[in-house]
């Protein structure tokens, strides 16, 4: 009778353990999110997150060779680099995860600039291209994310592609395969999905130069006018030189009306920490308001630099469109 007992225990934990594990991955890690504007596998679970506002990345256009070579062929770009590994439903396979990838991105305008599957097409141990730290793909924090791909990878498949629309280019690339976990099997036995966005250059600077006479009628009107004419490159915070002809009309306003005080507000878009955000934007309005006062003689006891983020958007940050107007300075009356 004991001998029965012990054994119905055994069976009742080998059969119940698996399902007990996978609870432990059926959350989104705290801080993470999709890529603005890519969709995820329906179900998928983002097991780790890492977003460089500026970073360089080696995109895939040929067999993995190995750890030490790296691509057989490869493209280097420069960006915000944004980094997730997924961890896809169970029982779903590589291939209609990654059928699922391509179809969305072909719909979003991606052109495809290479694909492949299973180790022939994509390379032996493939799966190394992440799991070798090497590779500078590896994320960090927890085992079981730094394990993704570590054993028993079946069926991989890649996909790289690029959109280049209004001056932004982002190109994408995907790799998924079923594999194992040496961190927790938990983790393993299903497919995983990392998906890797780098996004370069700037949206085309449509925005018309706001003159002195329109930055006076807004302030009157509303108190306040954005301004989209003051640039900065990703993740900097000096003015480009392009910014002279915004920064002279600022200055044309601000002594046609010498008891003009203002407030100079950085704001940016959605992408990475409000912490870095608040910082950033801070440094930038600084940035504005010491060009005018050394380059133009605004005394600087009229103008009070103000870092907003991306805490007031003006349009949504789902879009690359949306992002670049929400990417501006403010002049508002004190």
């Amino acid at each position: 009778m004991i001998r029965r007992a012990a054994l119905l225990l055994v069976l009742l934990s080998l059969c119940c353990a698996p399902a007990a594990l996978a609870g432990k991955y059926d959350q989104d890690v705290p801080g993470s999110k999709d890529i603005p504007g890519l969709p995820r596998y329906e179900g998928s679970v983002i097991l780790g997150y890492k977003l460089d506002q500026y970073d360089e990345a080696a995109l895939p256009l040929g067999k993995w060779v190995n750890a030490s070579a790296g691509w057989e062929k490869s493209e280097k770009v420069e960006g915000r680099r944004t980094r997730i590994l997924y961890l896809a439903p169970p029982d779903r396979s590589s291939l209609e995860v990654m059928r699922n990838y391509k179809i969305a991105l072909q719909k979003l305008g991606y052109q495809t600039r290479f694909e492949c599957s299973d180790e022939t097409e994509c390379g032996r141990s493939v799966g190394n291209a992440y799991f070798n730290s090497a590779a500078r793909n590896r994320l960090g924090g927890k085992q079981v994310v730094e394990y993704a791909f570590s054993l028993a990878v079946e069926d991989p498949r890649l996909l790289t592609a690029r959109l280049d629309k209004d001056g932004a280019v982002s190109d994408v690339f995907v790799f998924a395969a079923r594999q194992d976990n040496a961190a927790d099997s938990a983790a393993g036995r299903r497919v995983a999905v990392f998906v890797q966005e780098v996004l370069s250059g700037s949206m085309e600077n449509k925005m018309v130069l706001v003159d002195a006479g329109e930055m006076g009628k807004s302030l009157d009107e509303r108190g306040r006018v954005a301004l989209y004419g003051v640039l900065f490159d990703f993740d900097r915070a000096e003015v480009k030189p392009e910014s002279r002809p915004q920064l002279e009309e600022m200055a044309k306003l601000l002594k046609a009306k010498p008891g003009l005080k203002v407030y100079i507000v950085g704001h940016t878009d959605n992408q990475g920490g409000l912490d870095y955000n608040l910082k950033l934007s801070q440094r930038r309005a600084e940035a504005v308001a010491a060009a005018l006062a050394k380059d133009f003689g605004v005394a600087s006891g009229r103008m009070s630099a103000k870092g907003l983020a991306n805490l007031a958007p003006v349009a949504s940050n789902a879009s690359e469109e949306g992002r670049a107007k929400n990417r501006r300075v403010e002049l508002v009356e004190q």
